[in-house]
């Protein structure tokens, strides 16, 4: 049985570009269906946060506010209901160690770029995941948790890896605009990372060895599966 780490954000607000705080947390659907599909293979799912506190969901991701359907929003909230015991007291994420785990998954909602894009404690794991040749995943603002990753020496981990995220046109149509803390794409090529993109609200996932990563929420499903499919491939 596969064992997989989901690391969530703990953050429930962010500072945007003018000063001014927002609220945010993960984005339901990408932790909702994620877990439903790995669970649904059969692998086990471990979730961690920093420090070990109980994530927020961004409240737009289950309104249609934030482009989310009626019922897809009652789907996602019914899932995560079921789950409330793992979200109630997930793992510390400094406690984690890449050897225990097969797989690292990252799910979004803009919360990952408060927390997770610094915290160094992912960072090491990160690296030493991706060191190791275990898959490393990251979903939609998830991939923000990418930038925590640093070779001694030889800067970031994931410079020269090609993948996708968020992107800066997706941002501007509907997400933070120009009030974004940054811009995930550009802030990804400034690392040096190689991006590809989908059209706009597409499901895409792209696959660079052990490194997979989905452009937006449309994509957590693909991106779950493209974890599962590469941790077979690895086991033969």
């Amino acid at each position: 049985m596969a064992k997989i780490l989901m690391v969530v954000s703990g953050a429930d607000s962010m500072r945007l570009a003018d000063g001014t705080t927002h609220p945010t947390g993960y984005w339901a659907e990408e932790v909702a269906v994620s877990h439903e599909v790995l669970t649904g293979a059969g692998a086990q799912v471990v979730i961690a946060t920093p420090g070990g506190v109980r994530p927020t969901v961004d409240a737009l991701s289950l309104d249609e506010r934030g482009g989310v359907a009626e019922a897809d929003a009652r789907r996602h909230r019914a899932y995560l209901d079921g789950i409330a015991d793992q979200l109630s007291a997930p793992l510390a994420l400094a406690e984690a160690r890449a050897d225990d785990y097969d797989a690292v998954l990252v799910p979004g909602g803009h919360a990952p770029m408060a927390d997770l894009a610094t915290d160094a404690a992912l960072g090491r794991l990160l690296g030493e995941a991706d060191a190791s040749g275990r898959t490393v995943a990251a979903l939609c603002h998830g991939v923000a948790a990418l930038l925590s990753a640093d070779r001694q020496d030889a800067g970031f981990t994931f410079a020269g890896r090609t993948l996708t995220s968020f992107t800066d046109e997706e941002e501007r149509q509907g997400g933070l605009g120009d009030n974004t803390p940054y811009y995930l794409e550009s802030r990804l090529r400034e690392r040096g990372a190689v991006i590809r993109s989908g059209p706009a609200w597409s499901s895409t996932v792209v696959q660079d060895g052990n490194l997979i990563t989905g452009q937006n929420p449309q994509s957590s499903r693909a991106t779950a599966e493209a974890v599962l499919k590469n941790l077979k491939d690895l086991t033969g």
